[in-house]
C-alpha cells in the first residue's frame, strides 16, 4: 500500500514546491484571464500590464527564495499549470469574450457543420492556451536560471542567507565564522 511521507506531501524534490503551492502560484495568473475575457481590463493599459507581469515575477521570486534545485523545471511546471488555467478560463468565458461573434473557419473549411467548426476552434484555442502557459514558464524559467547562476557566481555575498550577519552569534557580538 502506498503512503506519502512528509517530504512527499510538503515538497517535491524535483520542483521545489508541493503540488498545491505550484497550483496556487499558477493561479495568480487566472484573474487576468477572467477580467480580460469579460472585457473589464484591456490590453495596453497599466492595470492589464500589472496582471500580465506581476504573476510571473512572483513565480521567479518564489522559485529563487525557495532555492529550487531546478528553477527552470519548476517555472516550466508553474507555466504549464497556468496554461491549464488559461484553457479553462477561455473555454468558460468563450461566449462572453467573443461577444456573440465567434470566429469562423474559412477557405476549404468554411462549409463545415457549425458544431464541428466550434469543436475545432475550441480545441485549437485550448492548445494555444496550453502552449502560451508553457512559453511563459520557459521565459520565467530562463530568467530564474540566469539569476540563480549570477547569484552563484557572485558567491556568498549575493546570498542573504549566507552572510555572517544572519547568524545569531554575529548579532550578539560573537565572532563565529560562517561556513558554507
Amino acid at each position: 500500500m502506498y503512503s506519502n511521507t512528509d517530504t512527499e506531501v510538503d515538497q517535491s524534490p524535483r520542483l521545489g514546491f508541493s503540488v498545491p503551492v505550484l497550483v496556487l502560484l499558477a493561479a495568480l495568473g487566472a484573474p487576468r484571464v477572467v477580467l480580460h475575457d469579460l472585457d473589464i481590463i484591456h490590453e495596453g493599459t497599466f492595470t492589464n500590464s500589472l496582471f500580465v507581469f506581476v504573476p510571473p515575477l512572483i513565480w521567479i521570486i518564489a522559485t529563487l527564495v525557495a532555492r529550487a534545485q531546478r528553477p527552470f523545471v519548476t517555472s516550466l511546471a508553474i507555466g504549464a499549470i497556468y496554461g491549464v488555467f488559461l484553457l479553462l478560463g477561455h473555454q468558460i468565458f468563450w461566449d462572453s469574450a467573443l461577444g456573440g461573434n465567434p470566429p469562423a473557419l474559412g477557405g476549404n473549411l468554411s462549409d463545415l457543420d457549425p458544431a464541428v467548426e466550434t469543436v475545432i476552434l475550441r480545441v485549437l484555442s485550448g492548445l494555444s492556451s496550453l502552449l502560451t502557459g508553457v512559453i511563459v514558464g520557459v521565459a520565467t524559467g530562463a530568467v530564474a536560471v540566469a539569476i540563480s547562476r549570477a547569484r552563484q557566481a557572485l558567491g556568498p555575498a549575493a546570498s542573504p542567507r549566507s552572510t555572517a550577519t544572519h547568524h545569531p552569534a554575529s548579532r550578539a557580538g560573537g565572532t563565529r565564522a560562517h561556513l558554507p
